[in-house]
C-alpha cells in the first residue's frame, strides 16, 4: 500500500477534505508495522549514510523516522495537519530533531542549494504536479546533493495495468489524489538531475494495485 505520507502529498493550495485527511492519517499510521515489514530493509539500505540534516517530502506520520540516525534534524514537509501529532510522537520515539512545515512540495519555503539530502517515499503519486515538486527538489539541493525515493508506479501492460486503470478514479478519491498508474520513473529521469539511478521492484503483499514500485537516487 502507501504510507501515511500518501494522505496529503498534494498541492497545499487545495483545501484538505477533513474526513478523508483525518481518516487517511489514522489508517496509514496503523499500517506502520506492515510498511516496515514490506519496505524496511530497502529503506534502511537507501537511507544509510544520510547527512545530519534531511528534508522529507510528505513525511506523513513519520514512517521513515526509524531508518534515520538518532539526532538527525528532519525538516518534514507535510501539509496534512492531522498527521502532525503522529510526527511529533515518532520524533520523540526515535530521537529525531523535528521541524514541521505545513506547505506542499510544489512550493518549499527553503533557500536554494541549502540541503544535501531530500527523501520521499510514496509521495509523487499524489502530488498535483510532479514536475513542479521535482524542480523544487533540485532547487533546494546543493550540487552533489541526493534525492532518495521509493514510489509505486504504473504497471506494464497486462492484467495488473488493467486493474490499476479500473480502480484509478475511486482510489484517487479515497486516497486524496493518489494516482495508481503514474510514470514517475520518467518524470524523475527528465527532471534535470545530473545522475539518476532507478531500480524497479515488486512490493508484494495484500495491496495488489501498488505492487509495481521503484527505488533509487537522483543526484543534483
Amino acid at each position: 500500500m502507501t504510507e501515511t505520507a500518501h494522505l496529503a502529498h498534494r498541492d497545499a493550495t487545495r483545501p484538505l477534505h477533513p474526513i478523508r485527511a483525518w481518516g487517511n492519517s489514522k489508517f496509514f499510521e496503523s499500517l506502520d508495522w506492515y510498511l516496515h515489514r514490506r519496505l524496511g530493509s530497502r529503506k534502511r539500505a537507501l537511507f544509510a549514510g544520510l547527512p545530519p540534516v534531511v528534508v522529507e517530502l510528505g513525511a506523513g506520520a513519520g514512517a521513515s523516522m526509524r531508518y534515520l540516525a538518532r539526532g538527525t534534524r528532519l525538516i518534514a514537509i507535510e501539509p496534512n495537519t492531522y498527521a502532525h501529532d503522529a510526527l511529533r510522537r515518532k520524533a520523540a520515539r526515535y530521537g529525531i530533531e523535528l521541524e514541521i512545515r505545513g506547505e506542499g512540495g510544489e512550493s518549499i519555503g527553503l533557500e536554494s542549494e541549502s540541503v544535501y539530502a531530500v527523501i520521499c517515499t510514496l509521495v509523487l503519486c499524489s502530488v498535483e504536479d510532479p514536475s513542479a515538486v521535482l524542480r523544487e527538489v533540485r532547487r533546494i539541493l546543493r550540487p552533489g546533493g541526493r534525492f532518495l525515493f521509493i514510489e509505486h508506479v504504473g504497471s506494464r501492460p497486462g492484467p495488473l495495468r488493467a486493474m490499476q486503470r479500473l480502480l484509478r478514479r475511486p482510489w484517487r478519491f479515497v486516497f486524496d489524489g493518489c494516482c495508481l498508474d503514474r510514470d514517475t520513473a520518467s518524470a524523475i529521469a527528465t527532471a534535470g538531475f545530473a545522475d539518476v539511478r532507478v531500480e524497479p521492484f515488486r512490493l508484494g503483499g495484500v495491496f495488489v494495485p501498488v505492487w509495481p514500485q521503484i527505488g533509487g537516487v537522483a543526484t543534483a
